[in-house]
């Protein structure tokens, strides 16, 4: 399938009847005119109305039958052309803010990452955010395409997709309106997002969840998070930035986590707390890493406190199938090796707190990187430009 002609010079505009084409074609292409008529009820009128002027400006684009999915081949003679999206038409920014840094990545219109690059901030103050956001967003488009937009993903709550309300690994306590003042620093639209909804996202428009209009993702790392998708749509709340799993209890022999809680999310399944359980039986500091190493190899201290993160995982699992009744989740984040070290122990927690007439829950376990998280940001910029909502201005 050939993707790769040039930027439309004159963008169409997603407005009305032409977006909702437009946006079929981006989550389901290749795909059939007729299905696409199907889909959003309209007649092979309508549908050639709205699709020629997507085509001509190079939005859209004709594949050969086939190269479409099954089904779509041409039949009693009649050739096909199924429609499909130009992901080079438009190029987006995504940009993950740490405590320590930001990784950003340029994508196409279909989150598909270009070029990737990170800089170390230089002070935690939104004006050191700004600058650093300037700085890789200048690298990564000098002497490239045009970007229809930025979209800028951090730990904490956002409000209205422009307000920072809180960042605890930036230590912003008050309000910061960041998307302006990125706006006005990038001459650009710039849509600011809490990192797991824009993860989630990623997965529903273009991950490994495509398709699906109802999973759950869930974080193992540095902390515990929660994303949902239900009905097609995600669950999208400021209360995902307070990390609503992180307390959930799972063990009540567990240890406690730094806010007093024995044996929750936080306390059995971080990082720092896997860390922090094995260092004292060994009386000596480990890396993650070497936790599962040294449990994967039997040692009597990591093994037992792997194996207890591993049931603790699998129960956590089983809650929010049991709540949400997905039938999926994908799990990533810089803690996910735990998946594989203890899978084991994960399935046999899964289905003990599972019924066992229940369709079995497909776990979809995704290595990850700050690359990765910056892809999310860049979801939820692509998301707001094709949806078109409002973006902060500069």
């Amino acid at each position: 399938m050939d993707t790769t002609s040039a930027p439309p010079t004159q963008p169409t505009p997603l407005t009305g009847a032409s977006r909702a084409v437009a946006l079929e074609v981006l989550l389901r292409g290749p795909v059939s005119r007729s299905e696409i008529a199907r889909r959003l009820s309209l007649s092979a009128g309508s549908l050639t109305r709205l699709a020629n002027p997507l085509v001509d400006s190079g939005l859209l684009v004709e594949v050969d039958a086939e190269h479409g999915p099954p089904g779509q081949e041409a039949r009693a003679g009649r050739r096909t052309r199924p429609l499909d999206i130009n992901p080079t038409a438009h190029h987006f920014i995504g940009a993950k803010v740490t405590g320590d840094d930001v990784h950003a990545v340029l994508t196409t219109l279909r989150a598909e990452v270009v070029a990737s690059v990170r800089k170390p901030l230089s002070g935690r103050d939104p004006a050191s955010v700004v600058a650093t956001v300037r700085d890789v967003t200048g690298e990564l488009t000098a002497g490239g395409p045009p970007i229809s937009r930025v979209g800028v993903s951090l730990g904490g709550r956002v409000a209205h997709h422009t307000t920072v309300t809180a960042a605890p690994f930036l230590e912003w306590s008050e309000d910061v309106p960041l998307g302006s003042l990125l706006a006005d620093a990038l001459g650009l639209p710039v849509t600011v997002d809490n990192d797991l909804l824009a993860l989630t996202r990623a997965e529903h428009w273009f991950g490994t969840a495509r398709g699906h209009d109802r999973f759950a993702v869930l974080t193992i790392g540095a902390g515990v998070g929660y994303g949902l998708v239900m009905h097609d749509t995600i669950v999208d709340t400021p209360d995902v930035g307070v990390g609503l799993l992180g307390h959930c209890p799972l063990d009540p022999m567990g240890p406690l986590c730094p806010s007093g809680h024995r044996g929750c999310a936080t306390a059995m399944l971080s990082r720092p707390s896997i860390c922090a359980a094995v260092s004292v039986g060994l009386r000596r500091s480990v890396t993650y890493d070497e936790c599962l190493d040294l449990a994967a190899s039997g040692d009597p201290v990591a093994a037992p406190v792997i194996t207890a993160a591993g049931r603790a995982l699998g129960r956590l699992l089983a809650a929010v199938a049991n709540f949400t009744l997905v039938q999926k989740i994908v799990l990533t984040g810089e803690g996910v090796r735990l998946a594989e070290v203890a899978r084991t122990t994960v399935d046999e927690a899964v289905r003990a707190d599972r019924d066992p007439s229940t369709a079995p829950l497909e776990l979809d376990v995704q290595h990850s990187d700050f690359a990765y998280w910056a892809r999310g940001a860049a979801a939820t910029a692509i998301q707001a430009y094709v949806l078109e909502e409002e973006p902060a201005a500069g």
